[in-house]
């Protein structure tokens, strides 16, 4: 079982605090996390750093703290400029790059980013392909339905070889049977609830027996378990605009947490991504100390 923490992006205007995210960081990676994740919204009325400056700064803060992205939703981004940046990151980093991607859906903003929501699923498998030939071939030929390169080299390559770990998210079946086949692992949502996940882990594994999984986990570890309960309503309210996902976290007492994080264990998940919706350094120390060495 693996471990893992989310970084601090929700972040007003003028109240990041440099000395606090660095030992934020640091900490992450002393306590024995194997790695700390970000998010992607890049439009909404949140505050919310880019993951990519936010991994980058976590990166020149760290040694050997994996870094990672849960998900990109890459159709709204240009694969070439995309490849770009994910391959350089994971060259500073020496190759602690982990890589999420998902469709986002056809509810996003196309329009905002230039493009369609048609052939969403055939711009991200395509936008894909381009990535990983970038990352690996010293000359790309490529002419698909959304993007044309003719003897295009991109250098440098990735610093991880054939590139850093790609997870795909999804909860449709389809969805699923695309990350194993295109995938490194699979990576259930946070907005879905344990049973949910336990229901896709069996779609995955039924396709690859060994294909990677992780979860993330909205989390909040109190004494008082009402009051663990009433802050993940708030936060996940704050986070969503909804009171309909109270039921998708794990809360309460540390005997309570322990076996809501164990029961996402038990359906599958090899990894656990930690997310807490309030003091995320307090929090931490809580998951350390008193959850996360009960969790087999």
């Amino acid at each position: 079982m693996r471990f893992a923490i989310s970084i601090p992006q929700f972040v007003a205007d003028g109240e990041f605090d440099p000395a606090a995210f660095r030992a934020y960081v640091q900490r992450a990676e002393a306590l024995g996390f194997h790695s700390g994740w970000t998010q992607e919204q890049i439009l909404g009325t949140m505050p919310h750093l880019s993951p990519l400056v936010t991994m980058t700064y976590a990166a020149a803060c760290t040694d050997t703290l994996r870094l990672g992205c849960s998900v990109f939703v890459t159709p709204l981004h240009n694969p070439v400029h995309l490849a770009k940046h994910l391959s350089s990151l994971d060259q500073v980093t020496r190759g602690r790059l982990e890589v999420g991607i998902g469709t986002g859906g056809k509810r996003r903003p196309f329009a905002a980013f230039g493009v369609s929501a048609e052939g969403l699923v055939s711009r991200f498998t395509e936008g894909l392909q381009v990535m990983r030939e970038l990352w690996t071939q010293p000359s790309v030929t490529f002419d698909g339905r959304f993007w044309q390169l003719e003897d295009a080299g991109m250098e440098p390559k990735p610093f991880q070889k054939p590139g850093p770990p790609v997870w795909f998210g999804g909860s449709h079946p389809n969805a699923l049977a695309r990350a194993v086949r295109l995938g490194d692992g699979f990576f259930g949502a946070g907005s879905s609830t344990t049973a949910k996940f336990a229901e896709q882990v069996q779609i995955v594994r039924k396709a690859n027996p060994d294909f990677p999984i992780a979860k993330r986990v909205y989390i909040d570890v109190d004494d008082n378990g009402d009051a663990a309960r009433r802050h993940v309503a708030e936060g996940l309210f704050s986070i969503y605009g909804t009171n309909a996902l109270q039921d998708v976290a794990v809360a309460g007492t540390p005997e309570e947490c322990v076996r809501g994080v164990q029961e996402v264990a038990d359906a599958g998940a090899e990894m656990i991504l930690f997310t807490p919706v309030r003091d995320q350094a307090g929090q931490m120390e809580r998951l350390a100390a008193e959850v996360m060495p009960r969790v087999s």
